[in-house]
């Protein structure tokens, strides 16, 4: 498998970030059919710009950056249902515009809103849109907005050369200002106040970078079957064993994380475990081959450890995609959500 060529960064009434990571799930285009409390954006403190001694390839980078999102844009309807219309939309990102997509709810707003970050797809053959069919679909159903960001170099994103070598850590910069556009937007359905993050495999990673990075950003958030919270995990395993050439430009640019390891340890969100302050549930089966499971284990003792309000939730027998248990794992999701974006 492909994976960590398209890995990020390794790595009612609510709006919800949805970030999803590597395969599995994430591949079918989406066909709909009929069947603590964060800090407001406006009272948000600007981060300071990145100091001459701070890498901006980095999470110290990322926190010291002064992050953007507006323009929250729609476009075409590509598809109505009796409880939600999807329509094509773009918004602006740090200076890059971003497509993607975005259910509305049928009925009197305002609703809760849903980022949905996925996870890997081939960028090759990326439609807009794409992942997270299944969330998409039943989150919308359920009275919530949802906005799934392709990324940038996806679909009709803008481009940035530089995202691969590194570690994509431009994806959560498209999340955060896919929140910051939501919060921004005057459209009488969309519920700014109320966000959620909702990350699955790379986008777990992607997640995870973004809880730390702006604390406060978002209410709680929701991962599945996430990758490593360590990057140098994630290409071990789903880039250097697949001989994968990028692998060597990320080498020559940043170093291994023998001649390196500063950068390894500065670009691991849970290097920085102290910053979270949102609750976060994490989902994960314990057959799951393309994310092992220990990963997760081990995120969350890491937070833990911090002091953090973390839940692991095990499945037992369930694989990356998640299939006979994924019911109970979105009604799970729902509860928490719920609960805590209020």
């Amino acid at each position: 498998m492909r994976l960590l060529r398209g890995l990020g960064m390794v790595v009612a009434g609510v709006v919800l970030v949805t970030v999803v990571g590597c395969t599995g799930g994430d591949g079918a285009d989406p066909v709909p059919t009929e069947v603590p409390a964060s800090t407001p954006a406006a009272t948000r403190t600007p981060t300071p710009t990145p100091s001459p001694a701070t890498n901006p390839v980095s999470i110290p980078g990322l926190i010291q950056r002064e992050h953007t999102g507006s323009n929250l844009r729609l476009g075409s309807v590509l598809a109505r249902t009796t409880a939600y219309t999807r329509y094509a939309v773009t918004y602006e990102a740090n200076g890059l515009t971003i497509s993607g997509i975005m259910n509305i709810p049928t009925g009197k707003g305002p609703f809760p809103a849903l980022v949905l970050a996925h996870g890997y797809i081939d960028p090759d053959v990326y439609t807009t849109g794409r992942g997270l069919a299944r969330e998409q679909d039943l989150l919308a159903r359920n009275g919530y907005v949802v906005l799934h960001t392709d990324y940038r170099n996806h679909a009709t994103s803008d481009d940035d050369p530089d995202n691969d070598v590194n570690l994509r850590l431009g994806y959560t910069e498209d999340v955060i200002g896919a929140v910051l556009a939501l919060r921004s937007s005057t459209r009488p359905e969309i519920d700014g106040d109320r966000i959620g993050l909702l990350g699955r495999s790379m986008g777990g990673g992607v997640a995870y970078n973004t809880l730390v990075v702006e604390p406060g950003l978002v209410d709680a958030a929701v991962v599945f079957a996430p990758v490593s919270s360590r990057p140098a995990e994630n290409v071990d395993r789903f880039q250097r064993s697949e001989g994968d050439p990028i692998v060597n430009e990320i080498e020559a640019a940043h170093g291994t994380p023998e001649q390196n390891p500063k950068f390894w340890r500065e670009v691991s969100p849970i290097t920085y475990a102290d910053r979270l302050t949102e609750p976060l549930l994490i989902h994960h089966g314990t057959a799951d081959d393309t994310c092992p499971i220990t990963w997760s284990r081990q995120t969350t003792a890491a937070f833990k450890a911090a002091g953090k309000n973390v839940q692991l939730k095990e499945y037992k027998g369930e694989a990356h995609a998640f299939g006979p248990q994924w019911p109970a794992s979105m009604d799970t999701t729902m509860a928490f959500f719920a609960q805590h974006l209020h």
